[in-house]
């Protein structure tokens, strides 16, 4: 009786429960009707112990360091650099729409926050040069699955906690991926742009003015730098690299370029604060949910289910790559993570998959699903922003998000595109 915890999980999540919510009572429910009150006891507990962890505080520290860049106007620094770059293709500030989600992944780790510093900008400024709503909010959500893929990234931080592997190795391994998406997107858009005729941003820049541009844009551009560097060159742990990302943002905001003052802290205290509260309370909640479904045996049925499809690892990468793509547009990626990295994990490991190249499958698969409908939360997110209904966003999406596809099979398929960089610096055999 206690298998049925995860197909209750799911009807759950379409009678539109929270998923907090359905993570703890799924399992909480069938356990007290299997009798089990004492491992109630055990999975409520969990909750709080899968947040009480050092690793995880790099994730309210990474959440912080992005509300106070893009309060002090770090953002407009970033769009206006791209500007200067490629603002004068066709389809211009498409282009520097992706490029700035390629640098602001970079501060920030997160998509939604990129869609919320991002999408306020340059869908209205879209708008204006002649794109549709639906064309302009399109691109932003596509463009912002790239901000936890290239480093820092909060879900990569939270597979290391869960799987044991380096924090090191997972951003060194995301760098490549991240920025073939955001070089894909940019070819469909060169395409599209020929074809519908998109107007360019801006003129040409001069030399002069980008370079007055990357001036303005350079200590911001600095933190994912200080964050790898540190990291790698044993200066400071992951966790110690997010608070130091965060005191940087501080002090460029305050005193470099004078756009914070003391007086908008508590509010970016408080807005960081929710957010990570959220994230941490679904991890807490996936870890007592994978604490019921190791007393099922679930991940036992689940390796022998996969096996027995097939003996070809190939061909059960391909179908791991469906599976995630489905869970993605149910379940966010964290929770997704730790309940599906221990099962899924080992069995690949043990077929001679490297651990980092599946770590890297798994979270840019479930970072894109967060672009699909029906619980895709970055289609909510931009929703918001650009006032559009989510499926009309969903539709407009579609030829971005087969390009996002496309570099998942790449990544499956080609491992030294998400391990030559590892590699280089020793993470991998």
């Amino acid at each position: 009786m206690l298998t049925l915890f995860l197909p209750l999980f799911i009807v759950f999540l379409f009678l539109g429960v929270p998923v907090f919510f359905g993570l703890i009572a799924a399992p909480g429910i069938l356990l007290w009707l299997n009798g089990q009150e004492r491992d109630i006891v055990l999975l409520y507990r969990n909750i709080y112990a899968g947040m009480d962890s050092f690793p995880l505080m790099a994730i309210p520290f990474f959440m912080l360091a992005g509300e106070l860049m893009n309060r002090s106007g770090i953002t407009l620094r970033l769009v206006e650099f791209s500007q200067t770059l490629i603002g004068h293709f066709r389809g211009g500030l498409a282009h520097v729409n992706v490029l700035s989600s390629m640098m602001f992944a970079g501060l920030s780790g997160s998509a939604v926050a990129d869609v919320s510093a991002l999408g306020s900008m340059l869908i209205p400024a879209m708008e204006k040069q002649g794109y549709t709503r639906k064309f302009a909010a399109a691109i932003t959500a596509a463009s912002s699955i790239i901000g936890p893929i290239i480093p820092p990234s909060g879900i990569m931080i939270i597979y290391a906690y869960v799987m044991g592997e380096s924090v090191a190795a997972l951003f060194l391994a995301g760098i490549v991926p991240g920025l073939l998406i955001g070089g894909g997107l940019m070819v469909v858009l060169g395409l599209m742009a020929d074809r519908y005729k998109l107007p360019p941003a801006t003129p040409r820049a001069s030399w002069g003015a980008r370079g007055k541009a990357a001036i303005r844009a350079f200590w911001p551009l600095l933190t994912p730098l200080i964050i790898l560097g540190g990291i790698l060159g044993g200066v400071f742990t992951p966790t110690e690299a997010a608070a130091i990302a965060a005191g940087y943002a501080a002090f460029i905001g305050l005193f470099v370029m004078r756009t914070l003052s003391l007086r908008d802290l508590p509010d970016i205290l408080i807005r960081a604060g929710m957010t990570s509260a959220v994230v941490l309370l679904l991890v807490g909640a996936a870890m007592a949910f994978k604490t019921v479904a190791s007393l099922a045996h679930t991940p036992e049925m689940l390796a022998d289910l996969i096996l027995g499809l097939s003996d070809n690892p190939l061909v059960l990468l391909l179908l791991i790559n469906v599976l995630l793509l489905v869970v993605g547009m149910f379940l966010d990626a964290g929770p997704a993570i730790i309940i599906l990295g221990p099962i899924l994990g080992p069995i690949f490991t043990a077929m001679g998959v490297d651990s980092v190249h599946f770590a890297i499958i798994m979270a840019v698969n479930l970072t894109v699903g967060l672009l699909t409908p029906p619980m895709g939360l970055v289609l909510f997110v931009t929703s918001s922003v650009s006032r559009l209904p989510v499926e009309t966003i969903a539709r407009a999406v579609l030829p971005f998000l087969a390009v996002e596809i496309l570099v998942i099979m790449l990544i499956t398929y080609f491992p030294a595109i998400s391990l030559t960089i590892p590699r280089l610096f020793g993470f991998v055999q």
